[in-house]
């Protein structure tokens, strides 16, 4: 069965850096495209960015275009997303997920 466990998160200062991994087991992890959500309290779930099985093809949220990358390594059947220049705004809980499946996420806190 798809499990997905992510990994990374914290708190960090405005400005700062993260980087969230998640790690995908029970299914073929290269055939699909993988994405990260976020929702933050009291607001939906949000797209964050998305990537191809093979990792040519990214898509990013207006929001976080030009300071998050989503990249991944098929080897290790790990998802990744790196976040810099942090914002405030970018508090929320990080999922990753294949289609309807998602982990239990991992927790980002930028506060000064």
């Amino acid at each position: 069965q798809v499990q997905l466990v992510e990994s990374g998160g914290g708190l960090v200062q405005p400005g700062g850096s993260l980087r969230l991994s998640c790690a995908a087991s029970g299914f073929t992890f290269s055939i699909y495209i993988m994405s990260w959500y976020r929702q933050a309290p009291g607001k939906e779930r949000e797209f964050v960015a998305d990537i191809s099985g093979a990792g040519i093809v990214t898509n990013y949220a207006d929001s976080v275009k030009g300071r998050f990358t989503i990249s991944r390594d098929n080897a290790k059947n790990t998802l990744y997303l790196q976040m810099n220049s942090l914002k405030l705004e970018d508090t929320a809980v990080y999922y990753c997920a294949k289609g309807g499946a998602k982990g239990q996420g991992t927790q980002v806190t930028v506060s000064s």
